[in-house]
């Protein structure tokens, strides 16, 4: 399994990821599912995978190969000429790897086997930040600031944090505190996400990551947050009235 998120902000795009992939309890590796693309005062794409390996690897490989030379295959990133063509790039390079997955391996295999979902964020100049969440049939909806983060992977345990700490215009700092409080909850209730996470900041026309770094097993500020986090709920819920089991019904005391 894994976990991705990428976060709209007034002041740009935050992502991070881990790096788990997993068959069963004995058989547990690390990938990168992070990558990004850049073209210094042009144009910054970043792509996250959740999903089968071997599907998100390929392409991930089909996009590198059509990147190094752009003018002479179809299809570039790197000539794109809005982030919308990005997504519909990606997404009809993910629906064709799922079919071809299927078709070789013929009625043994259903599509689910071969199925990942892709996280896309980015921006080019003269262009807003834009991210999209891309679905293994190829198609993709885009975040607005009703809908301002997308997760893939296993998402449930770390979605409430970013649903109470969201803000449009906090500052980079506060999304990266907020996601890694996100990260180190999910990481607590599920073996399949793990360490080490990967993060990216970009700066709404910057076209460079104005941040970037790989977050490893004992790394002082996880550890920080994920101590601080769980005496703050300790706190927060000695706080909250007690529940009395006196009287008829019981509840709070009169």
């Amino acid at each position: 399994m894994t976990y991705c998120v990428g976060m709209m902000l007034e002041r740009g795009l935050v992502c991070m990821s881990d790096t788990r992939t997993n068959s069963g309890v004995d058989n547990i590796s690390t990938f990168r599912k992070m990558n990004h693309w850049e073209v210094p005062g042009e144009r910054i794409i970043t792509i996250m995978t959740a999903g089968n390996l071997a599907t998100t690897q390929a392409v991930i490989s089909q996009l590198e190969e059509r990147n190094k030379a752009p003018s002479d295959r179809h299809n570039s990133l790197l000539e794109a000429e809005t982030m919308f063509q990005v997504a519909t790039i990606v997404g009809n390079l993910l629906h064709e790897t799922i079919a071809s997955r299927v078709e070789d391996n013929g009625q043994r295999a259903a599509a689910g086997t071969f199925s990942a979902t892709i996280i896309v964020a980015g921006q080019i100049a003269g262009m807003e930040p834009r991210l999209f969440m891309i679905y293994p049939e190829g198609n993709f909806i885009e975040a607005s600031f009703d809908t301002p983060f997308f997760q893939i992977g296993e998402t449930k345990y770390g979605r409430p944090i970013l649903l109470r700490g969201y803000e449009p215009d906090m500052s980079f700092e506060a999304a990266v505190k907020l996601m890694t409080v996100s990260f180190d909850s999910t990481l607590k209730a599920n073996l399949s996400v793990g360490l080490p996470l990967d993060l990216l900041v970009i700066e709404r026309d910057r076209f460079t990551p104005l941040h970037e770094r790989r977050i490893e097993a004992g790394d002082p500020y996880l550890q920080s947050v994920s101590d601080g986090w769980g005496e703050a709920l300790r706190q927060a819920l000695e706080a909250l009235p007690d529940y009395r089991m006196d009287g008829d019904e019981g509840g709070l005391s009169a």
